[in-house]
């Protein structure tokens, strides 16, 4: 995997007065799924766009947003790219945005180019508006889509007739509909439908499409569905903790996952500590949720800078490592002589663990064992997380052939892990006990990045 992978929030709505100002609010409340790029289009009987290079409340302006005149529009927040795009089509002018990675996407755009279509940069965005285009029909150009393409993603779709939504037919990527008074909404996660006072009122289902309009919201086709494969990360990592996806609140299933390595501890004879602690922000769920199960008194001793963007979606090593630096600074006081478990996330590439790890020890801590939500991650993402390669996972380091294959296993990686970072001990969740965490069949949840089983195979 060479390239950086999408991680992105989408936004559209109907509304019966002006839309670009909640637009504008709906991409805030979802900046956590991108911090590079950021974007609104609205349809006042043709499209206005604005784009930004940088985050949505340092972007945009109030001439921005006059210039966004119309009652629908789309937004949208991206790692990776400007988004939304728009198109002179036979269907009107149309904006589009999505949410995901398409794996197949320079085999799609080699037979498109066969054909004699052209590309401007090769972006997903791209190779979904053109096959899309080809149908001459909305309905029809989404059913293709799903059939041609392999991955992932949630989509919007701006034109004359309102706002079409579409989710891919495994449901990788989160997709929630809202509404509200003389208002409908879609957006990645319902926490900027709940903030713009709009009521949820259910997820968009794998294979569904939508039209969304003044008579609110259409069911236009279902298409057949394999298997659901919703991205277990979201709620580990990627959601924000007060949205509510598939059924699930991110924040319930992150103190599920704290409460099993709690609850592993109490099993195997855990460390005699002090107090639990989270690595903000991700990591808070995980740290309540260990210590409502254990019992161990919970305190920060990471000051967070609010300032400072997520350190796993930058779009380079160098800037993560930068990221994570101003991300986080030491509460001395709460660190010094304790014995501390620290909760997080997840560890990729170790790097950023190691740095708390030691930032805690010359603090005076006594002794930091890390607990990790999720279990030793083995293989990169396709279907739109930022991860991009084996050589950057470091469990995969320690075991280069194969997976985890025992309990045994686990543990040894877990010692290597320790030594490698610093710690006194490490501890992840097994796949089974993450799973039952979040309390949904196995088969209707993604866990490639763990597993290495692409759900579309």
């Amino acid at each position: 995997m060479k390239s950086v992978r999408d991680n992105c929030g989408v936004f559209g709505l109907y509304a019966d007065q002006p839309c670009a100002y909640e637009i504008f609010q709906g991409i805030d409340f979802l900046q956590h799924r991108g911090q590079e790029y950021c974007g609104i289009a609205t349809f006042d009987g043709h499209v206005n766009q604005v784009t930004h290079h940088g985050k949505v409340l340092a972007s945009f302006t109030d001439q921005d947003l006059e210039r966004l005149s119309g009652r629908s529009g789309i937004g949208h927040v991206s790692l990776k790219e400007r988004q939304p795009v728009r198109w002179q089509s036979s269907l009107g002018e149309i904006a589009v945005a999505f949410s995901g990675n398409i794996i197949n996407a320079e085999a799609l755009m080699a037979e498109m180019m066969g054909r004699g279509k052209a590309f401007w940069r090769g972006y997903n965005v791209e190779v979904i508006s053109k096959i899309f285009l080809e149908a001459g029909d909305p309905v029809a150009g989404l059913s293709v889509l799903a059939e041609k393409v392999k991955g992932a993603y949630s989509l919007v779709i701006l034109s004359r007739d309102g706002v079409y939504a579409a989710r891919d037919v495994y449901g990788f990527r989160p997709l929630v509909l809202g509404r509200g008074k003389g208002r409908f909404a879609v957006s990645s996660e319902s926490r900027a439908l709940q903030n713009l006072d709009l009521e949820v009122v259910r997820d968009v289902r794998p294979g569904e499409i939508l039209l969304v309009n003044g008579e609110g919201f259409t069911t236009l086709a279902q298409l057949p569905s394999p298997r659901r494969a919703h991205c277990a990360f979201e709620w580990a990592y990627t959601a924000s903790i007060d949205s509510l996806i598939d059924g699930l609140w991110v924040m319930e299933a992150r103190n599920n996952l704290g409460g099993q390595l709690a609850r592993r501890d109490a099993a195997e004879g855990g460390p005699a500590a002090d107090l639990v602690a989270p690595v903000p922000m991700s990591g808070i769920g995980h740290a309540i949720g260990y210590h409502m199960r254990s019992g161990l008194n919970y305190q920060e001793v990471f000051l967070y800078n609010r300032y400072a963007d997520r350190s796993y979606t930058q779009a380079t090593q160098v800037a993560r490592e930068n990221m994570a630096k101003r991300k986080l600074s030491v509460l001395n006081h709460a660190a010094a002589g304790r014995r501390i478990v620290l909760c997080d996330d997840s560890i990729v590439r170790g790097t950023q663990i190691m740095h708390k790890v030691h930032d805690l020890k010359n603090a005076g801590a006594r002794e930091v064992h890390v607990r990790v939500a999720c279990p030793p991650l083995m293989y990169p993402c396709d279907f739109g997380i930022s991860t991009r390669s084996y050589e950057e996972l470091l469990a995969r380091q320690y075991l280069n052939r194969g997976d985890i294959a025992s309990m045994e296993e686990l543990r040894r990686l877990e010692n290597w892990v320790a030594a490698r970072i610093g710690a006194d001990s490490v501890k992840y969740n097994s796949l089974e006990a993450f799973v039952e965490a979040l309390g949904m069949p196995q088969d209707h949840l993604c866990l490639k990045c763990w597993d290495g089983v692409r759900p579309t195979e």
